[in-house]
């Protein structure tokens, strides 16, 4: 299954490229679904399932509290890169 999401316009021309694989740390925002507008924080990445957790995404349960709710990676657009990885860093600028 293929794991990504569109960058940012500012982002597109500074890295050369369309998508990124998300990762905690990265800034998002919501642009389809329930939640459209709201932008966060990536919490919690489930590449398996293909979606991703955002700070403040959340719905209430029955029993009371409040649980996280999966995002689907194409719905979000990456606004800030987490580049405190090296390798993550170095493989972003190559494509520059």
């Amino acid at each position: 299954m293929r794991f990504g999401s569109m960058l940012s316009t500012e982002l597109r021309e500074k890295y050369k490229r369309k998508t990124v694989r998300p990762r905690e740390g990265d800034s998002v925002r919501i642009v389809r679904g329930e939640f459209k507008g709201i932008e966060g924080k990536v919490t919690k990445v489930s590449p398996h399932e293909g979606t991703l957790n955002v700070e403040g995404v959340t719905r209430e349960k029955q029993k009371g509290g409040t649980s996280p709710v999966p995002i689907p990676s194409s719905n979000v657009l990456v606004t800030a890169v987490f580049v405190e990885d090296k390798i993550r860093k170095s493989r972003l600028e190559a494509s520059e």
